[in-house]
């Protein structure tokens, strides 16, 4: 029987969870993930976690914050002053921003705090500082 390999494409049905049970994402009644492992495009925990699973496998991963979005940064937390927003725009906690860097690269920023004069901002992925629990079943092993 065939076993993931590094450099193998796979199919995947996922369901993420917080270390609390709750469920951030799932592939569950949508189609199956695919992608090739060892090409960075998913967290590393989530590879390390397919391999040498067979197909039709299923089990449960537990990924530590370091071997999925890292760390939270607190350098990618920061104060923008009300006056530097769009005039139109009315700051709310949870809000989604997106921020362009002078050479043009987009970062998502998420607004965490509204003041007087001023929002707080934080750049961190959403699951950052967080331990992430999988739910994996191999579907198709290429």
């Amino acid at each position: 029987m065939s076993q993931v390999k590094e450099n193998n494409t796979v199919k995947v049905n996922y369901t993420g969870k917080l270390t609390d049970g709750q469920v951030f994402d799932s592939s569950v009644g949508k189609e199956p993930i695919e992608f090739t492992l060892g090409q960075g495009q998913l967290i590393p925990g989530f590879e390390k976690g397919l391999i040498d699973m067979k197909l039709n496998e299923k089990k449960t991963i537990t990924i530590a914050k370091e071997e999925a979005y890292g760390e939270i940064n607190p350098n990618l937390i920061q104060e923008v002053q009300k006056s530097e927003l769009p005039q139109e725009m009315a700051p709310e906690v949870g809000m989604g921003l997106v921020s362009k860097s002078p050479d043009g690269q987009e970062f998502n920023l998420v607004v965490v705090e509204v003041k007087d004069e001023s929002i707080v901002v934080d750049g961190n992925h959403p699951l950052a500082g967080k331990d992430l629990v999988f739910d994996l079943e191999v579907l198709e092993i290429k």
